[in-house]
């Protein structure tokens, strides 16, 4: 085994991720970095998430049937997998995972995480609930990264995850609340009927909870509202940032331009969501996930 070390000859560490996460491409690139694909169930037919369906080719397939789309958790398979290539690099793994609250992926996780050091009691595994998702999820994995490649060991690695983890909050706007009403995946959306679909509510996830904070009209005041937002919890301190879209680039970048101008940014990314977290979103999705830096 060739394992990847750092400057001082420290190990690196591995991390995984499942498909929820929306992370930096710079992230995608790094051979420490592994994927668990979550699965898109469309009709009769299943498809790893990112690995046999493009998130194009997806949301064409979603414009015309919603109701046929479902998703579910990794398997532990797929965390097998990613754990058996990370052992191949490193000596011990950091998994980073979706919210218990809004996935089976931890279990899988664990599972895999169990079975995988009976044979290879050599490789530590670690896992950790990111109480976040999509772009809040992909900033703890990234910090994790970032911790990794500056020559942390696994308890380091971790810890300076779980540091940022409870400041991280993700603020978005959907187009419709149509693929949210239908996928029932969100508390309080269900009753509102067809009568308010037309709204571009604003969420906000923080610590695995999702609460509703604006409900304007058009997507132009909903950016003007994101901005307010974010700019009562960052205040004014400097921030890391992922953009996030769905089939929405134009918007995302012109909010990253918004974000960039009116915040001191150690960072900023945009990335598309994943169709995993698309299929319960829809087209038009365009958010922020942020930390600030303590």
């Amino acid at each position: 085994m060739s394992v990847l070390t750092s400057s001082d000859g420290t190990p690196r560490v591995a991390v995984v991720v499942d498909s929820a996460a929306s992370v930096p491409d710079e992230f995608r690139a790094s051979p420490l970095t592994h994927i668990a694909p979550m699965r898109l169930h469309v009709g009769d037919a299943t498809y790893r998430d990112g690995v046999d369906i493009s998130p194009a080719d997806f949301y064409q397939r979603q414009r015309g049937n919603a109701h046929q789309i479902s998703t579910s958790a990794p398997t532990p398979a797929d965390f097998l997998d990613a754990y058996a290539a990370a052992s191949e690099v490193c000596e011990s793994a950091l998994t980073i995972l979706v919210s218990g609250a809004f996935s089976a992926a931890g279990r899988s996780a664990e599972l895999a995480r169990q079975e995988f050091s009976e044979t290879h009691p050599g490789f530590q595994i670690r896992t950790l609930d990111s109480q976040s998702a999509a772009g809040g999820q992909g900033l703890v994995a990234w910090e994790a990264l970032k911790a990794s490649l500056a020559g942390c060991g696994l308890e380091q690695t971790e810890a300076r995850a779980l540091a940022i983890r409870s400041r991280v909050r993700l603020i978005a706007y959907v187009d419709t609340l149509y693929y949210l009403w239908k996928s029932g995946r969100v508390a309080g959306i269900a009753h509102l009927g067809t009568s308010l679909l037309k709204l571009k509510p604003i969420f906000e996830l923080s610590q695995s909870q999702v609460l509703t904070l604006a409900k304007p009209r058009t997507a132009s005041r909903a950016g003007e509202k994101m901005m307010e937002l974010m700019a009562e919890r960052v205040g004014n301190s400097t921030v890391h940032a992922i953009i996030m879209h769905v089939s929405a680039k134009e918007q995302a970048l012109l909010l990253r331009d918004a974000v960039e101008e009116r915040f001191d940014c150690a960072e900023t990314f945009v990335t598309e969501f994943t169709p995993v977290m698309g299929a319960h979103i829809g087209p038009g999705m365009v958010g922020v996930a942020f930390c600030p830096v303590k």
